[in-house]
């Protein structure tokens, strides 16, 4: 079982865990605390972590599809750029604690250039006289390769990353690296690796490494487990900003999801539902390192800010790795018109004609979104609640079309066009946007790779895989309760929490209770979906895939952000309230059902 092992099973944090050829297997517990959940996240997280009490590792993520073509843009002016700079920040501040106690820090603050970062972490080291020792892992960057990508890819991306695993990590971390960082690794690798190396798995143990995809899964998005973002209010008691998350990994996979004493927010089994289901699809969750069946999870309120997560089950990796593509799509603008009092409908048709007569017609660009979205009350108390907003957003290869010649001919309605004009910013220019597209290549594509804190580069062994399964048939829902109902708000019983997958969205969605899942499983079809999401899911493809361990439900609505967060027009880009504005919706719920 050993491929990787590592040291001392002291209860206290090791001061330095040896290498592969030093140490046995730790019996105890690895302690992972994240410091991040994206590029922009709070900057003192990673000192309140590291002085909050024991660590073994320090985690953060910083990457999101969105993420990867700033970072592009940045690396274009810059090819020294390329990276998360804001980790550096955070190295500078705890470095010295973490070599101290023995602290691993592990980021895929990479980027596009990880290599890049490696060198500026060791500068930061020698300036403040500390002798670090840092690796990095590479060989997701697929711009120079992109022959093996299916489907085939059209042109030159802006970026094109393969997503890569957790054993480049556990490598450096075997070779004595106290510092690893990576460039595109999936979220959850940030914990699947220091939990291989700690604890010695080989590359088919697969319901440990399941395990600490879950764990990984749950911290990576900092506080969204310890009460951030969470649907039911009322049960955070301390409304101090939340603690980041703590994940105790123990040898078989199994996990405790804690936080450091004294910290806000709430660690429960509904906080850590909510992160469970967020950005997910099918419960079979291709990685990697592994499949991980979110289906077997199960979850168990242990203490006070401590939920035990155990029984996950793991499989082998399908034989291609997930590739996130980048394209230039063009120049888009938008400007907002606000729209006062009486006959809203007919002031927003008048303000449309009469702004593309005078830019000469909507064919003149690529592509037009225009949205009425209502605010107003009839008979408002104050003159905001009587206003709604014409948002009208332009998009063309050529920025002159749709930068200030568009914004600047908004300003021509103001004494020309409907009553009460006005707009919501001044004319603004054209902003550059990307194109998301999912591809696959193969694992013999890509070049995985660890380079150790002696400069020495490793290629890093895929573990065996198999062709994923197919996907079990949609279950018959439920036989629809009966008997008197009440009609209320759907988030009156359940808990919803939803995010982007690239131009997909999803939404999990969960009950308090067994008398409330059996209601949702057969309540929550995919056409009930449909109705309550309104016009804008009428025509898409909605999968619903029931989760029972976690009294859960998940929903993915097909297409419904595009072609991904940075191309989408919507006001909620990322589908962050989607999830709640599904639980605002009324439905008639079994009185019985709470």
């Amino acid at each position: 079982m050993s491929e990787l092992a590592s040291g001392s099973s002291s209860t206290a944090p090791a001061q330095r865990r040896p290498s592969v050829s030093e140490g046995a297997v730790s019996t105890r517990a690895i302690r992972i605390g994240n410091c991040s959940g994206f590029y922009g996240d709070r900057i003192e997280a990673a000192r309140e972590m590291v002085d909050g009490g024991d660590i073994d590792v320090l985690c953060g993520d910083y990457l999101a599809e969105l993420t990867m073509l700033i970072l592009a843009k940045a690396q274009a002016k810059d090819p020294s750029a390329g990276y998360a700079r804001t980790f550096l920040t955070q190295v500078e501040a705890v470095l010295g604690s973490c070599l101290e106690r023995g602290i691993r820090i592990v980021a895929n603050a990479g980027g596009l250039n990880p290599a890049g970062l490696a060198a500026a972490v060791r500068d930061v080291a020698a300036t403040l006289g500390l002798d670090a020792r840092v690796a990095h892992v590479e060989g997701d960057d697929l711009r120079g390769s992109l022959a093996a990508i299916t489907p085939p890819v059209r042109g030159e991306p802006v970026s094109a990353n393969a997503y890569l695993g957790g054993w480049g990590i556990a490598e450096a971390l075997a070779a004595g690296a106290d510092v690893v960082v990576t460039g595109r690794v999936t979220d959850a690798s940030l914990v699947v690796g220091p939990a291989a190396w700690w604890h010695g798995w080989g590359r088919t143990d697969w319901d440990a490494l399941a395990g600490a995809v879950v764990a990984g899964h749950v911290i990576e998005c900092g506080p969204q487990a310890t009460g951030g973002n969470y649907a039911f209010l009322d049960e955070i008691t301390d409304r101090r900003y939340p603690g980041f998350p703590i994940a105790e990994v123990a040898a078989d996979g199994s996990s405790v999801i804690t936080k450091h004493p004294g910290t806000g927010g709430l660690v429960s089994v509904g906080t850590v539902t909510a992160q469970l289901l967020y950005e997910i699809g099918d419960p079979a969750y291709l990685g990697p390192d592994c499949t991980t069946h979110f289906d077997t999870i199960r979850l168990a309120q242990q203490d006070e800010h401590r939920v035990a997560v155990s029984g996950v089950r793991g499989s082998a990796p399908p034989p291609t790795l997930k590739v996130a593509l980048n394209d230039a799509g063009g120049y888009r603008n938008t400007m907002t018109l606000v729209l006062t009092g009486l006959d809203i409908e007919a002031k927003a048709a008048h303000a449309q004609a009469l702004l593309f007569d005078v830019l000469g017609g909507r064919d003149r660009f690529a592509e037009v979104d225009v949205r009425l979205l209502r605010f107003d009350t009839p008979d408002a108390p104050t003159n905001d609640r009587a206003t709604a907003h014409l948002r009208i957003t332009v998009k063309d290869p050529d920025p002159r079309k749709v930068g200030r010649a568009f914004s600047n001919a908004t300003m021509e309605l103001a004494l020309g066009g409907y009553a009460g004009f006005h707009t919501t910013t001044p004319p603004t220019a054209e902003s550059a946007y990307g194109v998301y597209r999912p591809a696959a290549v193969p694992r013999s594509a890509v070049a995985h790779a660890v380079v150790l804190p002696d400069g020495q580069r490793r290629s890093v062994d895929d573990p065996p895989v198999a062709e994923p399964a197919a996907p079990e048939p949609a279950l018959e829902p439920s036989p629809a309760a009966t008997g008197p109902t009440r009609r209320v708000p759907l988030g009156t019983v359940c808990g919803a929490r939803s995010g982007d997958k690239g131009g997909d969205a999803n939404i999990g969605v969960w009950a308090r209770s067994d008398a409330g899942y059996a209601w949702l499983r057969g309540f929550l079809t995919a056409q009930r979906v449909r109705e309550l999401l309104g016009p804008e899911a009428a025509e898409l493809e909605i999968e619903v895939h029931p989760l029972p361990n976690l009294r859960a439900v998940n929903v993915v609505v097909h297409g419904i952000l595009g072609a991904g967060v940075a191309s989408s027009t919507r006001p909620d880009p990322q589908a962050k309230g989607l999830g709640e504005y599904l639980r605002s919706r009324l439905v008639d719920v079994p009185l019985d059902v709470d």
